[in-house]
């Protein structure tokens, strides 16, 4: 049995300032506390309408290698590690005030989005977090990559990922935690965003990432990272489930469940979530876990 825990928010802003990976734009994102049932609301400071941006999977906008939301004609890109962030830690109703579209690459990883949450406290609100149970396997495929939700049977989330990018410096990685917000800082929120240095220089060639060098995020050559080391041996593993703790957070409660992913990324990670939640609306599955 999964007991409800009471939801949260921050007692204070605070703000993380850096250059998006993208567009080269300088970007600052400040969050801010927000009422109970309010969930996760990212605001664009830079619009005359300072425009509302619900962070949920039904208004995820598909693009490469990304998480954007739009609504209402305004977007906000590669959200996915603010949104690992705030669901890793358990800070559930939140404004996230930013004055670009792109959010900050920082070194391609949560850690400072999570250090700098890390300065205010979190409250405890009065109502209880919503929670879905996973009840019955979902699947989304696309060529070899696949993920699933699965029931689990203590109530917890977990998350079992793999990789494989054959002979190479990367290889196959395979992990699975159980989510808590503990695992996540210590064991998710420092794994950053990795490419191969092929897909760099296509990036580079197309105008995009300029102003990002080898030494911000983890580019791998034929013999390993370029211009940086490794904090963890399956580091790139590691930021596929911190990429999928921010996909899933756009379900905009808590999931129980068993999720298992190979070679998925935000497009399969979106499609299962948005296949969940419809049965689960259609069933009337708005429950307590169990």
């Amino acid at each position: 049995m999964h007991e409800l825990r009471q939801q949260h928010t921050i007692a204070h802003p605070v703000a993380v300032e850096g250059t998006g990976y993208w567009s080269g734009q300088d970007v600052r994102v400040e969050f801010r506390p927000a009422a109970e049932n309010a969930g996760v609301t990212f605001v664009r400071s830079d619009l005359p309408s300072r425009p509302r941006i619900p962070a949920r999977v039904a208004f995820r906008t598909d693009m490469p290698l990304r998480s954007v939301l739009e609504f209402d004609g305004a977007r906000v890109e590669m959200v996915e590690h603010i949104m690992a962030a705030l669901s890793g830690l358990e800070i559930d109703n939140c404004e996230v005030w930013v004055d670009a579209a792109e959010m900050p690459g920082c070194d391609g990883s949560a850690i400072a989005f999570v250090e700098a949450l890390d300065r205010t406290p979190v409250v405890t609100q009065e109502s209880p977090r919503r929670c879905i149970a996973v009840r019955e396997m979902i699947r989304a495929a696309r060529g070899e990559a696949w993920i699933e939700l699965r029931p689990s049977t203590d109530g917890s989330l977990w998350l079992d990922c793999s990789v494989d990018y054959g002979p190479g410096p990367i290889g196959y990685q395979r992990r699975r935690v159980k989510l808590s917000p503990d695992v996540f800082r210590r064991d998710l929120a420092p794994a950053r965003t990795f490419l191969l240095e092929s897909e760099a220089q296509r990036l580079r060639s197309l105008g995009l990432g300029t102003r990002a060098r080898f030494a911000d995020l983890l580019v791998f050559g034929p013999e390993g990272p370029i211009d940086n080391t490794l904090r963890f041996e399956d580091e790139c593993v590691r930021h596929k489930i911190l990429d999928l703790v921010g996909d899933l957070a756009l379900a905009d409660c808590d999931l129980a469940g068993s999720v298992i992913a190979s070679r998925s990324g935000h497009h399969l990670n979106a499609r299962v979530l948005q296949t969940f939640l419809t049965k689960t609306q259609t069933v009337g599955q708005y429950r307590r876990c169990a």
